[in-house]
């Protein structure tokens, strides 16, 4: 299961659409708190997640997933990138941080990474 989490639902959409045309099952949520809320996450191989979002931003939601022991790979998604979210998000254990608008073919390279890496650690 691939979990997107973006503030904007075209993109949400799209991923969902591009996801599951290469086999995923996916789930969207609109923030983080949407997410958190759901319960659901626990089956989640890798979460996709926008930076910037109204309420919980995702580096905060990447940190709050390390507190409570949650280890879904990410892969952070953004089209305000600098290079200190960058930098923070990838020393917490992010897969990737990708620029907006991105490559279709890198993105599903990167999420199947993530997702491989999720199941060689047992879940």
């Amino acid at each position: 299961m691939i979990s997107i989490v973006d503030d904007d639902e075209s993109i949400r959409k799209g991923l969902g659409r591009l996801f599951k045309s290469v086999g995923f099952d996916v789930q969207c949520f609109g923030s983080a708190e949407e997410f958190l809320n759901s319960g659901d996450f626990q089956g989640s191989a890798c979460l996709i997640l926008d930076l910037r979002m109204p309420g919980m931003d995702g580096l905060e939601l990447q940190r709050r997933l390390i507190a409570d022991n949650w280890q879904i790979p990410i892969v952070f998604l953004t089209a305000h990138s600098d290079e200190h979210s960058r930098a923070q998000a990838m020393k917490a254990g992010a897969i990737d941080f990708v620029d907006k608008p991105f490559n279709e073919a890198s993105l599903i390279r990167n999420v199947n990474k993530a997702v491989d890496r999720h199941r060689s650690n047992g879940h």
